[in-house]
């Protein structure tokens, strides 16, 4: 065999673990998980299949290419395969494993990520789908993903249910169906064939090699994982189904459904006791409760208790700890195309509840020690409660702490910077509060903080985080602003003054707009400030301060729902399916602020490399680390300003917590 210098791989695998609920990590950890096929092609050659599962051997030369640092490894969704073969060559091949860490690091069960690539990630890169068949239809590739792998998946990795038919038998093997195997043979060889079919597509466009330094800083977070205090964990669910058992028998008792879950009962119930309502929804309910007589009040804010899923997230977390405490493999790399931003995965880390309990220590304890008679006694809303404490669960190592930084305010930052918007900058450089500056840009009137005019904040509030990316009336509603007392009439002139206030950034818009229009119509390339805009083969590209390029697929000129032209290009939608989208100049300046927001983030956990990060949320660094460092120290190196960027000023504030929660 000639020189090794790239392996294509793709695995078929089976296990006894849920991998959509529990991740691989986790999945892996089961004595019943075995590789079945192993799919390969060496430097770019004919697609070899081992069959494992009839008995068939890895090659040593393949063995030992596993863990060669000089060999790159390329896959579809290539942690799936790392991960998956990190656990076989540790049970078969122990002596040709190696770990990549410190003896301190808890991501030491794994292989080297530095020398293993992604296709999924490269075409996530181009802006195109996170799936394999998906890939393969937009490309328009000879080779496409055989539509029978999801039965063949479900027949062979999988368990199955035993029958009088099957004999009783709980999980599918080669004997038991030998066409079967063999079209499964066929469907892992067709799934290298159209991985490297997407290498070969995509070759024009190779992703920048910081990019990949990029995953590989995330696969050792995702390696790394959090740890959970599952005492917690165990206690919260078990009070959760206790005080959800309560609340239903109260509701029976007042009302005598024989189903209080019931939407149709409990409508019903209401309107025989003069109470209409087209909805439950919680919106609704809230209204209906301020004037709702009793017991129909009482029955409603006990079924708005019983509704809140707060326990979700806590089963999430049953679900994916793995052997040893740690949840992992909770980031995907790129998972948000449109900016390059994280997507989260299994417990979902980017939508958790916030908590605003002045006493959450003790909320906490008395959850951790499993004492429900004190918990109820001292808190009305059990639900809520437990909803609060979910980001408490997850905890540092024995003998370590957390630190945890945030930038603060890093979208308007990066927004003003961009425009030149050089009052709000003023703000930031005298560590002001941007939300009184705006209102007092907006009113012409001096706003403070629990001050003079400081009703009008929450207004600057609601208008920096609704307007800046071009939204009006209805981003402000959407953004809650008639829930938090705004009058209707309102709405518009707050629009107005927020746009007059902010002249620069308002045409910060248009001139992207602009620049857009002139790449996709007449393919002329624009540069405004450090972004440069061009098309080039069907593809329109926006290439950010940091190197980095956002990629939008077979854009067009096309005419809105108002009648003016607009650029369109295809993507995955709101639907989640690939779809032609519509876009204007704040749409791509928002996605612009993120994309750079994000690198800006990436850039710190660069910079913070050689620290424990073990999670991120959103423009947040969870850290791991001894009770010596300094949190000064972390908040410095997280808030340099990146040499892409020069003069953006930053701000990283942080604190140190013994677990998980909003400061």
């Amino acid at each position: 065999m000639s020189e090794i210098k790239t392996l294509s791989i793709d695995i078929e695998t089976y296990s006894d673990i849920d991998l959509s609920k529990c991740g691989v990590y986790k999945y892996t950890e089961s004595t019943a998980f075995d590789i079945l096929l192993f799919g390969y092609s060496v430097n770019g050659g004919d697609v070899q299949v081992v069959d494992l599962a009839c008995g068939d051997s890895v090659s040593a030369e393949i063995i030992a290419a596993l863990t060669d640092e000089t060999v790159t490894k390329w896959a579809f969704n290539a942690s799936f395969e790392r991960i998956c073969l990190s656990a076989w060559l540790r049970r078969y091949y122990p002596q040709d494993f190696y770990r990549y860490s410190i003896e301190e690091d808890t991501n030491r069960h794994y292989l080297d990520p530095e020398s293993w690539k992604c296709s999924m990630i490269w075409s996530a890169y181009m802006g195109l789908p996170l799936s394999l068949a998906g890939v393969g239809a937009v490309l328009g590739l000879e080779e496409q993903k055989l539509k029978e792998g999801k039965d063949l998946i479900r027949y062979f990795c999988v368990p199955c249910k035993p029958t009088k038919v099957n004999g009783g038998r709980t999980r599918n093997l080669p004997e038991h169906d030998a066409e079967k195997w063999s079209l499964f043979k066929f469907y892992n060889r067709r799934d290298v064939e159209v991985e490297m079919s997407i290498q070969k597509k995509l070759s024009k466009y190779p992703v920048p090699d910081f990019v990949w330094d990029e995953y590989h800083i995330d696969q050792e977070i995702n390696d790394r994982g959090i740890a959970l205090d599952m005492e917690m964990v165990e206690n919260a669910i078990t009070m959760d189904a206790k005080s959800k058992g309560e609340l239903y028998a109260a509701i029976k008792k007042i009302t005598d459904l024989e189903n209080p879950n019931s939407v149709i009962q409990m409508k019903q119930w209401l309107a025989e006791h003069g109470m209409e309502t087209d909805t439950l929804g919680k919106k609704a309910v809230a209204e209906l409760l301020k004037t709702a007589p009793h017991p129909l009040g009482e029955v409603l804010s006990l079924r708005q208790k019983l509704a809140k899923s707060s326990v979700k997230k806590y089963q999430a977390m049953q679900n994916a700890v793995c052997a040893d405490g740690r949840a992992r493999g909770m980031f995907q790399f790129y998972g948000a195309n449109r900016s390059g931003r994280w997507a989260g995965r299994l417990i979902q880390l980017q939508n958790l509840p916030q908590n605003h309990m002045p006493d959450l220590e003790q909320a906490r304890g008395l959850v951790q020690s499993g004492n429900y008679e004190a918990l109820k006694l001292l808190y009305d809303d059990i639900q809520d409660t437990l909803s609060q404490l979910i980001r408490t669960a997850f905890v540092p190592k024995e003998g370590y702490k957390f630190i945890v930084s945030d930038f603060s305010a890093i979208e308007a930052r990066v927004l003003s910077f961009l425009a030149g918007e050089w009052w709000r900058i003023d703000v930031f450089a005298g560590s002001g509060d941007i939300y009184c500056a705006s209102a007092s840009a907006m009113f012409h009137v001096p706003v403070e903080k629990h001050g003079v005019n400081g009703h009008l904040r929450q207004k600057g509030k609601i208008a920096e985080l609704a307007l800046g990316y071009g939204g009006s009336v209805g981003a402000l509603k959407a953004m809650g602003a008639l829930d938090m007392g705004l009058e209707e009439e309102e709405l518009q002139p707050l629009v107005d003054a927020w746009r007059s206030s902010n002249p620069r950034i308002v045409q910060f818009w248009w001139d992207i707009d602009r620049a857009v229009k002139n790449a996709v119509n007449q393919k002329i390339p624009s540069d405004i400030g450090d972004i440069h805009i061009f098309c080039r083969g069907g593809m329109l590209f926006i290439r950010l301060p940091s190197g980095r390029t956002l990629s939008y697929v077979k854009p067009h000129m096309g005419v809105n729902q108002f009648g003016s032209e607009s650029v369109t290009y295809e993507g995955v939608g709101v639907t989640k399916k690939w779809e032609r989208i519509e876009s204007y100049g704040p749409k791509f300046v928002e996605n612009i602020v993120q994309a750079i927001s994000r690198d800006i983030l990436m850039y710190a956990m660069k910079t913070l490399r050689h620290c424990f990060i073990v999670a991120h949320i959103h423009d947040e660094l969870v850290i791991e680390c001894s009770k010596e460092v300094a949190l000064p120290v972390i908040c410095e190196q997280m808030g340099r300003t990146p040499p892409w960027i020069k003069g953006l000023l930053l701000r990283a504030d942080g604190y140190e917590t013994m677990f998980y929660k909003k400061d």
